[in-house]
């Protein structure tokens, strides 16, 4: 498979060598200095790039019928958007906030004790998230994704960084800290205990591994997907 690296930071380079490993074969790779040519050769282009330009390399893929796979936060303003213009185009994006298969699993638990701590009105859900110093947005991604899924199954209706806003918020707390690849932790405390799930990466090759695994996947499909069709994890 050719694969169009739109993106080619720490995790484009880190794509790049599994990819390879895997018997793939790079196009082009894509930074703030290049330019588009190539894209057309791929078959699958994988956008790791920054908020500021995702949109552009997305729907560049788009409009020369190339499946994308986004691993880019930050920039989900413009979700909808992309969504009705891949549907417009007849193509196939698939956005993940994270691609870790861990990470996945860890997103299901996260929805299956949401359900079940939705009955106990004495606990109080916060969540923290670690990363590295060079990321730009805060809170992660992944960790609005667990946000969204716990008020997708329960009575919290938002989320808030770094407080706690309203009885119906849960409160985000986010730290930057050199050379951590990311730890997300769930907490649900009461005056009597206190239970809590969490998922630390040991380094970037997880996401990186899902991303290419989510390339050969969508090769030849046409839609919107998650890694949940990836993985075939319940909807």
């Amino acid at each position: 498979m050719k694969i169009a690296l739109l993106g080619y930071g720490k995790m484009g380079q880190i794509i790049e060598k599994i990819a390879r490993d895997r018997g793939h074969e790079i196009v082009l790779k894509k930074t703030s200095t290049t330019s588009f040519d190539q894209l057309d050769q791929a078959d699958v282009a994988i956008d790791f790039s920054i908020p500021d330009v995702a949109v552009t390399n997305i729907k560049a893929a788009l409009d020369l019928n190339i499946p994308v796979i986004s691993g880019t936060t930050g920039w989900l303003e413009q979700y909808d958007e992309i969504c009705e213009y891949c549907e417009l185009k007849n193509g196939a994006f698939l956005y993940g906030s994270n691609f870790s298969v861990g990470v996945n699993i860890f997103f299901q638990l996260n929805e299956y004790l949401a359900q079940i701590m939705s009955q106990l009105d004495s606990y109080q859900v916060s969540m923290e998230e670690i990363h590295h110093t060079q990321k730009l947005d805060a809170p992660s991604g992944t960790a609005i994704t667990l946000a969204q899924d716990i008020i997708k199954n329960s009575s919290y209706t938002l989320w808030s960084l770094d407080e706690k806003t309203a009885a119906d918020s849960i409160p985000i707390y986010a730290k930057r800290i050199d050379q951590v690849p990311g730890t997300h932790t769930v907490d649900y405390s009461s005056d009597i205990d206190t239970i809590e799930i969490k998922h630390t990466a040991h380094n970037r090759n997880g996401f990186a591994l899902g991303a290419v695994l989510a390339a050969e996947w969508i090769f030849h499909k046409k839609g919107i997907f998650s890694m949940k069709d990836v993985l075939n994890l319940k909807k």
